[in-house]
């Protein structure tokens, strides 16, 4: 009776081990990109939060993670300012201006996820602050609320370009 209790427990660890070793590697894939990032606990606890990251395998799909969340993000905020362009006729030039930057930064990103492995990706990355600097210049002083929220958004997106900068630092460091 001792050895089927034996057996079983010898089983349930080999099933159990594997679902909580997981979590454990995702976290050291995790830890990598953020201590690249100086607000390491915006990035653990934004990372920890992403199923793609935290089910990551490598570093390379982590950091793929990262760069797909600031493309959601970038893309959600992009039809934020297309929508507030067909609200606010007196803003729409330069909401429209804001969604072209948004568009902007979303490829570029997205072209970083493509080529990890090339040194194109960190300065497709990087090319994205100017972006940022861009939409700070064109709606940072309106009192609206759809500008203030565009720069809330703005402000966030800025820190997922920094998440991904660590991202694309973590592959050069590795290759």
């Amino acid at each position: 009776m001792a050895s089927s209790s034996y057996g079983f427990g010898v089983v349930y660890l080999a099933v159990l081990l594997p679902c909580l070793l997981v979590p454990a590697s995702a976290t050291k894939y995790i830890d990598a990109i953020c201590h690249l990032v100086s607000d390491k606990a915006f990035c653990t606890k934004t990372l920890n939060a992403y199923p793609p990251a935290t089910s990551a395998t490598s570093t390379f799909e982590a950091a793929v993670a990262t760069l797909h969340l600031g493309v959601s993000y970038a893309n959600n905020a992009a039809g934020f300012a297309g929508e507030a362009a067909k609200e606010n006729p007196q803003l729409k030039e330069k909401f429209d201006a804001c969604q072209r930057e948004l568009a902007l930064i979303s490829r570029g990103l997205k072209n970083a996820s493509e080529e990890l492995y090339d040194d194109t990706a960190y300065f497709d990355v990087t090319d994205c602050l100017d972006n940022i600097a861009t939409m700070k210049n064109l709606v940072g002083k309106n009192t609206d609320k759809a500008s203030k929220t565009i720069i809330t958004m703005t402000l966030m997106l800025e820190k997922f370009i920094f998440l991904a900068i660590g991202a694309t630092s973590t592959i050069d460091i590795k290759t």
